[in-house]
């Protein structure tokens, strides 16, 4: 089939996509978002969350992620409001539970403990939505990764959306182009979704997300050299074909899978991508600028942290413009106050 033929078809799908979803898209724009927020009213609220985080990342270097993942998930579902930390209840229906959270979030509990020290320091001053965006940045920075500034002033949403949860996040089988749109409607471009998705070198993905990949089209996608082949067959017994051992996980990146580098766009260059909504940035036949923003930072680490710190910034600025007015600062992140 002819390339231009394919190109014009992607940017076609990607235009319907993105116009289906009218007039009601999140924007990563700038809100009311200041570095200096709490400099009078909880000085010391950097310093809590850093030390919290310390101690959660020693005792286990796998929080690191699973607190950047929970930042994303909050802010792509409403805006970065907090709305993932919400618990089900008789009048609430939480996003916990959606098909794409149910299986995939944990690291509620390093949240709570956080906010017990700030409200003992600064009681009903500072949002969850505020500190799961802080504790994401220490974490990254606790692994290797890069430091950025974190603007803050959020409000916690007294609303939480399972609907949005189910529709808004990327799941790991999807194609670029039903990617691509996800990310746009967030008001982040395909640099940034390229680099945000580069947290996964510290990531693990479960069997039942990566089962269709290796019994799929990983070995066309691979260099064909005895360290990939052993790779997939570690996969292959991690995860059988059928039979179960859903829950059994790996790491995204197995060459440094608790350090945040670039090795993880290094791998998908050889193919070895374990989820299919990864390696399609790199092997898609629709993936023209992806490939290369891959190349680039398989190539340079440094532009790598440099994008990552900015695309972090951006997506952590996504608001809920409704939290700003009936919005508040919850006692406790699982509930809205009463």
């Amino acid at each position: 089939m002819d390339s231009s033929f394919l190109l014009k078809f992607f940017f076609l799908h990607i235009v319907l996509l993105f116009g289906c979803f009218g007039d009601n898209r999140l924007y990563a724009s700038e809100p009311q978002l200041t570095l200096d927020y709490y400099a009078s009213t909880c000085p010391t609220l950097f310093d809590i969350v850093r030390k919290e985080m310390e101690c959660s990342v020693l005792s286990d270097p796998r929080n690191a992620a699973l607190i950047v993942r929970l930042h994303f998930h909050d802010c792509f579902i409403q805006g970065c409001d907090g709305s993932i930390l919400l618990d089900d209840t008789y009048t609430l229906k939480g996003e916990k539970k959606a098909a794409t959270n149910i299986h995939s979030l944990k690291g509620f509990e390093v949240i709570d403990k956080i906010k017990n020290f700030v409200e003992s320091e600064c009681p009903g001053i500072v949002s969850c939505a505020d500190i799961l965006t802080i504790a994401a940045r220490d974490a990254v920075i606790l692994v290797g990764g890069p430091y950025w500034d974190v603007p803050v002033g959020r409000k916690d949403s007294v609303t939480a959306s399972f609907e949005l949860a189910n529709t808004n996040l990327p799941t790991p089988d999807e194609s670029l182009v039903s990617i691509i749109p996800k990310f746009f409607y967030q008001g982040l471009s395909v640099t940034d979704m390229v680099a945000l998705v580069g947290s996964h070198t510290i990531g693990m993905a479960r069997c039942q997300n990566f089962r269709s990949r290796i019994y799929g089209d990983y070995e066309s996608t691979s260099v064909k050299n005895p360290i990939s082949d052993n790779q997939l067959n570690n996969l292959k017994s991690i995860c059988p074909p059928i039979g179960g051992g859903d829950n059994n996980i790996t790491a995204m990146d197995y060459v440094t899978p608790n350090l945040f580098d670039n090795s993880f766009y290094q791998l998908l260059l050889q193919g070895e991508g374990v989820l299919n909504s990864d390696q399609e940035m790199y092997s898609s036949v629709f993936g023209i600028q992806t490939r290369e923003l891959v190349k680039k930072y398989a190539a340079d680490s440094l532009a790598f942290f440099q994008q990552f710190s900015d695309s972090m910034v951006k997506m952590g600025n996504i608001t809920n413009s409704e939290s700003f007015v009936t919005g508040e600062v919850r006692k406790n992140c699982r509930f809205v106050n009463t």
